[in-house]
């Protein structure tokens, strides 16, 4: 199994809860392992936001680095990001959630584009097809 990997799972596999253990998990089994190029600055944002020292976000990134292939945007990734994010939208408003970012619809983009399942408890992608959910 593919799997392409987001902040909040990142994130959770970091504060070691109970839904970061099935992260690693999934992560130990899984075939391939992507997390898009994105993924790192917002991590890197939300840790600094929460004065989280250079060093610890450093070494965060480098986990990350080394434990999947992290992919840049391109123009296939782009094109179909550009695409789901009208959908994603639409999706948050008839579901009554905030907004999505462009960067949700990247994630989703990374996945589509690899043929990969997004691992996620972001409320935007409850419920989809070829998401691994892990949130409440």
């Amino acid at each position: 199994m593919k799997i392409v990997v987001d902040s909040y799972a990142w994130i959770e596999l970091f504060v070691g809860s109970d839904k970061g253990r099935i992260v690693k998990d999934r992560l130990g089994k899984a075939e391939e392992v992507y997390t898009p190029d994105i993924v790192l600055a917002e991590i890197a944002r939300k840790y600094h936001r929460e004065n989280i020292g250079i060093p610890t976000i450093e070494a965060r990134l480098q986990t990350i680095s080394e434990a999947s292939l992290v992919i840049p945007i391109d123009k296939v990734v782009a094109v179909k990001g550009a695409e789901l994010d009208f959908e994603l939208k639409r999706k948050a408003r008839e579901g009554g959630l905030k907004e999505p970012s462009l960067f949700d619809a990247l994630i989703l983009a990374f996945s589509k584009v690899v043929g990969a399942s997004l691992m996620t408890g972001d409320e935007h992608f409850r419920g989809m097809s070829d998401v691994i959910w892990i949130g409440d």
